[in-house]
């Protein structure tokens, strides 16, 4: 097997572009392997992160976070008999069954001490009798563990124990801890600021500690949402696949619609909200810290929520006679899906592996949290990967003329992905990381070229065109397809890809652009539709307390999920792009050098990139014109 360490690639001097056509043509079977140093990078940092989440999860106890810790550092609701802490009475306990934490004297909070009991008082226990009676009947211990229940009508109450201080107030819990619902009641509590003691007390804990108390007890809502999403991208894709002419517009009115209708719900939450808190604070009532956190958050998520529409309806307005000409381009995607239907399994395969690392990664968080370590991770490269096959397979259908010669296509390109390409995967995982300074750099060069300030033409000439000339401009998502066809590394391919399309005489950027602004706005559809949903289902939820974030993960995770399914014609949409470009340089569509491409598609794309093109040059055209002076009367 050859190995190839070439990773440069992407400083190489410019080549001639008659060099770069015909790649795309002979595929490369005798492959050798790509970008061997950034992959044994990856496995150094992947191995890096399996260290550190053994480490963490040896050493933490996720559930600290959910149920709290008595004053004995046992963890409620678990079996801590592994776990004693040398040196303390009572550690060591297996407190299975117990999940609340009570105070023996609530209005010292701080001070007092806290043992885990498997039900909150129900109701006002008042002497040692009626102390007995309640834990005799329902099994709650609320004395010290080592005090047996037949000393508890002699037992003393103190702030240590080993009883609660009496009279003890009806509660509930709050956070997995025993808080008196009503603390109005309780006497002196104006005077001894009981209830800012209380609030106080509640408001030091841990943040995370209450985002996972929440996300714990909405866990199955958020599951079924998940499915929802799943439903609604299925539903995208099918509707894309077989009405394409007809739905592209209906899909973009559904976005509108949905983005408006989920600002809605978001604004009308954080009213309710706002109303609410004002209403406890006319009453003099303390705040949960948690509840204003979740009014501010509602309140940022109306703001960006609403700013996304009004940007979402500028742009459709704004790309509304270039969005008629891609109908057909988005047939032809489907055409490729219906030739190879498995195709639509790589979603599956893609959602599935992110839904493992993401539990990975909150179950390592949670424990690394209770350990008193910290910890960063980035997503790994599995969405890359499954692109980099869509890549291949998208190519392969286009330049085989004989489509019964096939074969096993998915399979062998995930085979070729394993054996070879792993290195050049893991390096095309970092384009998110270059998106922003590209774009930062290409909008900087482009105003100090036109700037007649000669010290800022030396700038652009000596820093940001060479960032921009010899590595960040052929960094892009093509170079997986001619990685996937010629064989090479990262780099080189990714300059091949960009030499491809720049030389072709039809500039097809914008009619790209056009196609990812249609797939961006039916993620952003899906991810609209499932949030009102999230919003009025968690709104109705009176147990959550900051239910702002299970929105948020909602939101997140819907438009990923709405991601994994449309990226197969997004990646699709990209590598025929680069075939016809490549299909026009290699023939000219005679009886001798016929078009790999069907007939329509070629027509179309032909038609559509000189009417993207002849938009382009009349809008620079209507805009370099000057005004008209007024007539003079």
């Amino acid at each position: 097997m050859k190995l190839s360490l070439t990773m440069t690639g992407c400083c190489y001097p410019i080549k001639d572009a008659k060099d770069q056509k015909g790649l795309l043509s002979k595929p490369r079977r005798n492959r050798g392997c790509t970008d061997i140093l950034v992959f044994l990078v990856f496995v150094f940092f992947i191995c890096g992160l399996i260290f550190l989440g053994a480490f963490s999860i040896s050493k933490g106890d996720p559930f600290r976070l959910v149920y709290g810790t008595d004053s004995f550092g046992n963890t409620c609701d678990e079996d801590n008999s592994k776990r004693a802490i040398t040196g303390v009475s009572y550690s060591g306990r297996n407190l299975k069954g117990r999940p609340y934490l009570f105070f023996m004297n609530i209005k010292e909070p701080d001070s007092s001490m806290r043992i885990c009991v498997n039900k909150c008082p129900e109701n006002d226990i008042l002497t040692p009798r009626e102390l007995y009676d309640f834990s005799q009947q329902t099994g709650s211990l609320l004395c010290r563990y080592d005090l047996d229940l037949s000393v508890y009508v002699t037992a003393n109450g103190s702030l240590q124990g080993p009883c609660p201080v009496l009279p003890i107030h009806k509660s509930e819990s709050l956070l997995n801890w025993c808080i008196p619902r009503d603390m109005v009641e309780i006497d002196g509590w104006q005077e001894n600021n009981i209830a800012n003691n209380v609030i106080a007390y509640i408001n030091k804990s841990n943040v995370f500690q209450k985002v996972l108390r929440d996300l714990y007890a909405s866990w199955t809502v958020l599951t079924a949402l998940c499915f929802l999403a799943v439903a609604f991208s299925v539903l995208m894709v099918l509707l894309i696949r077989f009405l394409a002419s007809v739905i592209i517009w209906l899909i973009l009115t559904l976005a509108v619609l949905a983005s408006m209708a989920g600002s809605a719900f978001i604004w009308w939450t954080f009213i309710s909200n706002k109303n609410k808190l004002d209403m406890e604070e006319t009453l003099r009532v303390p705040l949960l810290e948690v509840d204003i956190n979740s009014e501010n958050s509602f309140l940022l998520f109306s703001v960006v929520s609403t700013v996304l529409t009004i940007i979402l309806l500028l742009i459709l307005v704004a790309m509304r006679k270039r969005i008629s000409h891609v109908v057909l381009l988005l047939k032809e995607a489907g055409s490729c899906v219906s030739e190879l239907p498995l195709l639509l399994l790589q979603p599956l395969w893609t959602l599935l592996l992110l839904i493992m690392f993401f539990v990975y990664w909150v179950t390592v968080l949670a424990y690394l949290s209770t350990s008193d370590q910290t910890n960063q991770m980035v997503p790994p490269e599995v969405s890359d990967g499954l692109m980099f096959c869509e890549h291949h397979i998208a190519v392969l259908i286009h330049f085989i003329r004989d489509k019964s010669q096939l074969g096993f296509p998915i399979l062998g390109t995930i085979g070729r992905l394993i054996v070879f390409h792993q290195g050049s995967v893991a390096f095309g995982s970092l384009l998110t990381l270059v998106k922003l300074p590209k774009m930062m750099l290409l909008f900087i060069t482009k105003k100090l070229k036109s700037c007649d300030n000669c010290c800022a033409q030396g700038c652009a000439q000596g820093c940001c065109c060479w960032c921009v000339e010899k590595c960040l401009r052929y960094i892009n998502t093509y170079a997986y397809c001619v990685v996937a066809i010629s064989g090479k590394n990262f780099c080189t391919s990714a300059k091949k890809s960009y030499y491809i399309l720049v030389s072709n005489t039809f500039k097809l950027s914008a009619m790209n652009s056009v196609c990812h602004l249609v797939m961006l706005i039916t993620k952003v559809a899906v991810m609209a539709a499932t949030t009102a949903v999230s919003v009025i289902w968690f709104k109705s939820q009176e147990d959550l307390h900051f239910y702002a974030i299970p929105v948020l993960v909602v939101a997140v995770f819907s438009y990923y999920i709405a991601h994994c399914f449309l990226s197969v014609y997004q990646v699709i949409l990209d590598a025929l792009m680069l075939c016809y470009c490549e299909d026009r340089d290699m023939n000219d569509g005679s009886l001798e050098r016929p078009f790999c491409g069907s007939k329509g598609f070629m027509i179309h794309m032909a038609e559509c990139s000189q009417a993207f093109n002849d938009l382009v040059r009349s809008q620079q055209r209507s805009s370099s014109e000057p005004e008209s002076e007024p007539a003079q009367v």
